[in-house]
């Protein structure tokens, strides 16, 4: 492809609300246009590396044995009310209607659709197991999108789901999946991490994020640099100190006037945090709930959603708390009727906490759970934090930024039941299959393969998912030397399968170089005068800025040994 024919505008500046690098440098190298808030249109460079990206995928997925399918974005909202996720989705979901006033969505996702499939095409034992998959588009309305493409309203997924018979069998299938993420990031030049994660609106037992490490990231990770446990801030676990011992002493009721937060209470009393019992408010569901946590550990509002069931949990400020009954900064368990209570593994194997009193400026001594209080609902619901105490071998656990790059889910039969996906058993008894689902999203893996491939000139594109292989950069197109030249390197390239994006512009030299490196293929190839006095044509490479006087016919090996060279 020639430059002077490419539809492509570079930038020397990016825009100011271009936050990330790969933000910035998606603008500046001209791949994609903002059309709207979380809408991009990508040119022929950011198309073709977006396809590119999709090839590996592709390939990945069927070489794990998946087949490849296509699933309407447009689905009767019927399908999301039978799965009971048409509520649960919230306003995420985008929703229209026909001309028949019939109700639609825009798919975020397909375990709906591809239920409806899998029920109309599964029958016996025997056609299982199978793994289908698509590439396709999505919509979410999400609340805020950002980062380029990180966060997008439409974007393109590769969404895989697996049909079991059986949870041994999903271990297998699932384990294929997971293998063939790990083929295609690297094969993307795109380092992740592997971390258990919460399996949110999707829903399911188990489920794992494929992470990408970065300071930019909106997800929190943990991560144990003693036994290598991972997990998402949603998800961790952790061990929490323990308490200390507890009086067994009856409950008393002492003034703490004008006390109202637990460093309060502790410092006044002359106790830890960890002997006093916090009180939080939350609406689950437009409910009111009292949740009841050591003083030196906080709520982590993904497990409270889980435990109580809830679409969405969010937190009571001071009025809203005294609406419902409750006294902000001398609230607690003890005697409390009339609303939901929820309480933290931390405070029902812990005695003797001071907990509110529910009367304006007293708390209670003593309090032990069991004695003088219970709970309806009683779970780990602790936020893990930097510094705690890893569950598996005891190590401090260390918090680091990340970005989800794909996302691997045991669905179980949550989905086979609700949208009649059966099969017959050897014996003739008709079971529910065993679904797994496994996402990607090609625009976040595109933007993270810049993010992790990038000096301050631009983009350093690992080879498979570069717009081209070689960027040939053309001086003096004029001379006949030059031009003989260029058409000799072109026909030595094409024979060897290597693409070339050819700067033949009527630029300056620094104007070409400069839009090379900000392009960024693995290997520019200068044809001009000078080289061609020396011998050849010169060869650099993109990512170490090395080069070389290289003969034509020479030119394809050495650009392939040069782009796939180990970093």
């Amino acid at each position: 492809m020639r430059m002077s024919r490419l539809l492509l505008k570079t930038l020397r500046e990016p825009p100011a609300d271009a936050e990330l690098a790969s933000h910035r440098l998606l603008l500046r190298a001209g791949l994609v246009m903002p059309l709207a808030a979380g809408l991009y249109c990508f040119t022929p460079l950011g198309w073709r590396t977006l396809r590119r990206i999709e090839n590996i995928i592709r390939e990945e997925m069927d070489r794990s044995g998946a087949q490849e399918i296509h699933l309407p974005a447009l689905h009767p909202i019927e399908l999301w009310e039978q799965s009971g996720r048409a509520e649960a989705m919230g306003q995420t979901l985008f929703r229209l209607a026909d001309r028949k006033e019939r109700g639609f969505a825009l798919g975020p996702t397909h375990e709906e659709a591809v239920s409806f499939l899998a029920a109309r095409s599964i029958q016996s034992y025997r056609d299982l197991p199978v793994t289908l998959y698509q590439i396709q588009t999505k919509f979410r309305d999400e609340a805020r999108p950002r980062g380029g493409l990180i966060r997008l309203r439409e974007f393109i997924m590769k969404d895989a789901y697996s049909f079991d018979a059986g949870w041994d069998a999903l271990d297998e299938s699932y384990q294929l999946a997971f293998d063939a993420y790990v083929r295609i990031f690297a094969r993307a030049g795109v380092p992740v991490v592997p971390v258990a994660a919460d399996s949110g609106a999707i829903g399911g037992k188990d489920s794992q994020e494929f992470v990408f490490l970065s300071e930019t990231g909106e997800d929190e990770v943990l991560l144990c640099p003693g036994c290598g446990y991972a997990a998402n801030a949603e998800k961790a676990e952790f061990r929490a100190p323990p308490p200390l011992p507890g009086d067994a002493a009856p409950m008393e009721k002492v003034p703490t006037p004008g006390q109202k937060t637990i460093a309060e209470l502790a410092n006044f009393l002359g106790l830890e945090r960890r002997q006093t019992c916090k009180a939080v408010f939350y609406r689950a569901d437009g409910r009111p709930v009292f949740v009841a946590i050591r003083g030196d550990l906080e709520v982590n509002e993904t497990k409270l959603k889980n435990v109580l069931k809830a679409r969405e949990v969010e937190a009571l400020d001071d009025a809203a708390a005294r609406a419902a009954g409750l006294i902000p900064g001398s609230a607690g368990p003890v005697g409390l009727t009339g609303i939901e209570v929820v309480a933290d593994s931390s405070v029902t194997g812990a005695g003797g906490l001071v907990a509110g009193a529910n009367e304006d400026g007293y708390h209670y001594l003593n309090v032990s759970y069991g004695r003088d209080w219970n709970a309806g609902v009683v779970a780990g619901i602790a936020l893990a934090r930097a510094g705690d105490a890893c569950l598996q071998c005891g190590a401090e656990l260390e918090t680091r930024r990340g970005i989800e790059m794909g996302h691997v889910f045991k669905l179980g039969t949550v989905y086979a039941e609700s949208m009649g996906v059966t099969y017959l058993d050897e014996s003739g008894q008709r079971q529910p299959v065993v679904m797994g689902c496994y996402g990607i999203g090609l625009e976040r893996m595109l933007a993270a393969a810049i993010e992790a491939n990038h000096d301050e000139n631009g983009i350093i594109w690992p080879p498979e998912v570069a717009p081209y292989d070689v960027h040939i950069v053309a001086l003096n197109l004029d001379q006949a030397p030059v031009a003989e030249a260029l058409a000799a390197l072109e026909a030595a390239l094409a024979e060897a399968g290597l693409s070339a994006l050819i700067d033949d512009r009527d630029e300056s030299a620094g104007i070409k170089f400069k839009d090379a490196d900000l392009l960024g293929m693995p290997v520019r190839v200068t044809v001009s005068p000078r080289a061609l006095e020396k011998g050849g044509v010169e060869l650099r490479a993109r990512r170490t800025g090395e080069t070389t006087i290289v003969r034509i016919e020479e030119m394809p090996g050495a650009a392939r040994q040069v782009a796939t060279r180990p970093r």
